[in-house]
């Protein structure tokens, strides 16, 4: 039978501050079959955790990132933003799906790099759009991409040539059966996000998904056995 994949969102932010290590091991006790992290440099060209372009919503400090080193990024909130390199080893052994909001042409290759340096290149996947994807592929020619899309007007095809993606990533609201049908019959994979009612994931199974990514693994991880 069909078993649609959880995708904990920054981990399990309803419980614990989102991408944090604290976060991502949550959603891995909720049951997530794997965790999607958005990455960002620092001034100092080091990954880290970390969705926003400041640390204001979530730490209280509205100091950009891009003009953070590392260190400081460490000191003014007490360690709690981890590196790539550290989420990447909290997570050995998980499928890991990483969002790249906001990345150049060379924090893209930054990032991949360094997902290769820890051997996690054959764990991880990478969504965005379709310029950020088309870095991606131009960084790792392996590299497994979701291609991130927001209207149901489809991807040209000359894009689709060039990002080869294996899956198609839509806001949830766009997604139904006939959207479903169509990019399976042209041989990719559907992922959907962020549903978090039990309504919006149960249609969403009954669509067909292939991947649900959710700041409620739990309930998604109930849902799937019911």
């Amino acid at each position: 039978m069909r078993t649609v994949t959880a995708v904990a969102h920054r981990g399990d932010p309803y419980r614990v501050r989102e991408n944090t290590l604290p976060s991502l091991r949550s959603a891995f006790e909720q049951g997530a079959d794997a965790v999607e992290i958005d990455v960002r440099l620092c001034g100092d060209g080091v990954p880290v955790l970390l969705h926003d372009a400041t640390l204001k919503r979530l730490w209280g400090y509205d100091r950009p990132l891009a003009v953070l080193s590392s260190a400081e990024v460490d000191g003014l909130t007490e360690g709690g933003v981890p590196t790539l390199e550290a989420a990447l080893a909290a997570t050995a052994g998980h499928r890991v799906m990483i969002d790249l909001p906001g990345a150049t042409h060379d924090a893209v290759r930054t990032i991949v790099g360094v997902v290769a340096e820890c051997g996690a290149a054959d764990r991880v996947h990478y969504c965005a759009g379709g310029e950020t994807m088309l870095a991606v592929r131009d960084a790792d020619p392996a590299a497994e991409i979701a291609l991130t899309w927001t209207t149901l007007a489809p991807p040209r095809r000359v894009l689709l040539d060039a990002v080869k993606p294996r899956w198609l990533n839509y806001r949830f609201p766009l997604v139904d059966r006939e959207l479903v049908f169509q990019v399976h019959r042209d041989g990719f994979l559907v992922s959907a996000w962020t549903p978090d009612t039990r309504r919006s994931m149960r249609r969403l199974i009954d669509a067909g998904v292939d991947a649900i990514t959710t700041n409620r693994v739990g309930l998604l991880k109930a849902l799937r056995t019911s």
